[in-house]
């Protein structure tokens, strides 16, 4: 069998390199960005963490919560966000992104867009082939049989605007296919009847081991749309995109 055909093996492999991939661009954001929330005069985080989220849809409470589990929402933030204008309260303990949110958002995927242009201008004639394969699997993992939790629930599908460039497209799919991931996580975790700060502090061993298999398997779901040709062809592209 060809490690491209073995799923949890490949669900596995994938995993850093698309941690890696995602980092790496807010990363080399970092100077522009702190520009641009400077201008703006806004507490940031919480809309770059979710730009791609929330001009698509509200918050939901256990969107929030599943979206943070390993590091708990503090409801002070959400205080913070109302009071600069960029999260408005609805129903049911809802969130909105207001115009001001949706206008800073705007300013921060032409951001992205012009960094993920330079990072990746070597390779830019992958990108189209990288983002449709990740669109896919976005596709694949709400689909049914996708093995998603509420976060990945919460995130996707991305935000995508008409004329967004590849470079965006590929980031922020690649930022909802974490949330599968960790979904897949914690599925595996709860079901060995861990909590989160237990499975955060679970030293390495059989017991984690189990875990961190079982995780594979649930994650490796939205591949098996894939052929073994385009499972090559993302871990490599991914593999290109990080040592640029």
């Amino acid at each position: 069998m060809s490690r491209f055909d073995d799923l949890p093996g490949y669900a596995a492999s994938i995993a850093p390199l698309i941690d890696a991939v995602h980092l790496g661009v807010h990363i080399a954001s970092r100077p522009r960005g702190r520009e641009l929330v400077e201008r703006w005069e806004l507490h940031a985080d919480l809309l770059v963490d979710l730009r791609y989220v929330l001009p698509a849809r509200p918050l939901t409470p256990g969107g929030l919560t599943a979206l943070y589990r390993y590091n708990p929402f503090d409801d002070a933030e959400v205080a913070v966000q109302i009071a600069q204008g960029t999260l408005a309260a609805g129903r049911g303990g809802t969130l909105r992104a207001t115009g001001r949110a949706l206008g800073f958002i705007t300013e921060l995927y032409g951001l992205h867009a012009a960094v993920t242009g330079e990072m990746w201008e070597a390779h830019a004639d992958r990108l189209p082939e990288l983002a449709d394969l990740a669109g896919r699997l976005v596709v694949a993992a709400a689909g049914s049989g996708g093995s998603g939790g509420e976060a990945f629930a919460q995130a996707a599908p991305p935000y995508e605007p008409e004329g967004t460039p590849e470079g965006v497209l590929l980031f922020n799919r690649l930022a909802a296919l974490r949330y599968h991931r960790a979904d897949a996580h914690a599925a595996a975790w709860q079901d060995a009847g861990l909590t989160a700060a237990q499975i955060v502090g679970l030293a390495s061993g059989p017991f984690r081991d189990r875990i961190e298999a079982e995780t594979n398997h649930r994650a490796a779901v939205p591949y098996e749309t894939l052929t073994t040709k385009e499972r090559q062809a993302l871990l490599l592209g991914l593999s290109v995109l990080d040592g640029s």
